[in-house]
């Protein structure tokens, strides 16, 4: 399978409904990150209420 935005081989596969996208390992660390930045994260960690352990 390949990465879905530079045709590299993919090293990561999400799927889901029956969809499969692969990723390579670049663009897979990059929507890892700006899914760590978003609001819909934010909002999800104070919607289940986590707690850091630091």
């Amino acid at each position: 399978m390949r990465c879905h935005y530079c045709q590299r081989e993919a090293t990561y596969e999400a799927e889901q409904s029956g969809v499969v996208v692969g990723l390579c390992g670049e663009h897979f660390k990059e929507r890892v990150e700006e899914l760590a930045e978003s609001d819909e994260l934010a909002s999800l960690r104070d919607r289940i209420d986590v707690e850091s352990s630091e």
